[in-house]
């Protein structure tokens, strides 16, 4: 096994497994293209930690022998961040670099890798002010989501084992590299034939899920008790490539209708801070009561961002005969991808994917998204919940059905 040591972070992937997985993350950026290849000269992005080059130069050599015009954004080490969010006042917060809208008005493609040195160097950071900062380049995601909507422009996002997410987690970075082995299948021969493989099942139970026409969704566990209302013009999708690895298969509800409680028994890290047990009450589409065991404090704030950070905006499953996820990551990305024994639940408070509309999404203005209840939100935060689970479904012609239950759905 190959180690490459740099700035502080141990790599622990063989140049074979390297160029696997910059080859899954160009074709899942690829797959969810109408033509499903990028074009020579379009511009694609990749965003990386600054203390991680060794994926980011194979897909960047990659991207370059397609023709294609790469554009690289370092993200800023953790103590920089800590600065920033430390010493800035409301108006730097708010700041957008000249050209930097004109530069997302161009962009065809973006592949983000995330490899955080630290995972709470914010826990002391005023929360408004990273909510701030959320509001304010709202109008940059949204230039990039309307250009994903008129088919210009594509997205994935992949992790890389760094010691601040293998010690959250409770593993060795060797340990954590084997785990995104597993999970995205780069020690099989041909990974992308497996994700093709994946992505062709999750498109079975997504026509299955949209053919049934659901009015409501009903989960219970030891500790949960939640209902969602699915919403008119609305289908069920998965992320067929944003986020390598995604087994999960989500729709967006009507934010207007969620009632019961949500309980999130995984760990979130969010935003520089770690919050633990986050039990969530709706009434009316909106939270009226959170708890945490840690840092409550903070998922209150976040829930007052703006008025749709306290509704949901995801409904989600995995099924575990697809995901190999089986161990807390202390990551987002694969958290909300869990596998293990029964599957996984979750949901997120704050903005929906346009993509979850049942029509073309360039037609999904903004005063349609307030009639059928889509949340636009500056923020989207998941939440997890790995316990043995029952998803009953109220169809719209009254009629009632299990569609989940023992980690799988009863297709």
């Amino acid at each position: 096994m190959e180690k490459i040591e740099l700035k502080g972070v141990v790599m622990s992937f063989t140049k074979q497994q390297l160029e696997k997985y910059a080859d899954v993350l160009i074709y899942a950026l690829e797959t969810q293209r109408p033509n499903k290849k990028l074009k020579p000269y379009e511009n694609v992005m990749i965003r990386y930690p600054a203390e991680e080059l060794s994926l980011t130069t194979v897909i960047h050599r990659k991207l370059l022998k397609k023709k294609i015009n790469v554009m690289l954004k370092s993200d800023p080490i953790a103590e920089i961040e800590k600065d920033y969010f430390s010493i800035a006042d409301d108006r730097q917060i708010k700041f957008i670099p000249a050209g930097e809208k004109e530069l997302f008005e161009t962009l065809n493609g973006y592949i983000s890798i995330k490899a955080p040195s630290s995972l709470t160097h914010l826990k002391n950071i005023d929360s408004k002010k990273i909510s701030s900062k959320a509001i304010a380049f709202k109008k940059i995601k949204d230039i990039l989501d309307k250009r994903e909507s008129e088919g210009k422009f594509n997205w994935t996002l992949c992790s890389y084992p760094t010691g601040a997410l293998s010690k959250a987690a409770g593993m060795s970075v060797k340990e954590y590299a084997g785990q995104i082995i597993k999970a995205c299948f780069l020690n099989e021969k041909n990974p992308i034939k497996k994700w093709e493989e994946v992505f062709k099942n999750l498109g079975k139970i997504k026509k299955w899920l949209n053919s049934l026409a659901i009015d409501t969704m009903h989960v219970e566990s030891k500790s949960l008790d939640f209902e969602v209302t699915v919403g008119e013009k609305r289908k069920f999708i998965s992320g067929a490539g944003c986020n390598i690895p995604s087994f999960e298969i989500f729709t967006c509800p009507d934010y207007r209708h969620t009632r019961g409680t949500f309980f999130a028994d995984i760990p979130l890290y969010q935003s520089g801070n770690l919050a633990k047990n986050i039990k969530l009450v709706f009434e009316k589409g909106k939270v009226i009561k959170a708890s945490a065991s840690l840092n409550v404090n903070f998922i209150k704030k976040m829930l007052n961002t703006d008025a749709g950070a306290s509704r949901i905006g995801e409904f989600a499953l995995v099924d575990k005969r697809f995901s190999k996820i089986d161990r807390f990551m202390a990551n987002t990305l694969f958290d909300e991808n869990y596998g293990g024994k029964h599957g996984s639940f979750h949901i997120a408070v704050g903005k929906s994917f346009d993509d979850s509309f049942a029509g073309d999404p360039k037609n999904l203005t903004l005063s349609l998204k307030k009639k059928l209840g889509f949340n636009t939100s500056a923020i989207h935060t998941d939440m997890f919940n790995k316990e043995d689970k029952t998803v009953k479904a109220k169809l719209k012609n009254g009629k009632k059905i299990t569609i989940y239950e023992k980690g799988m759905f009863k297709i």
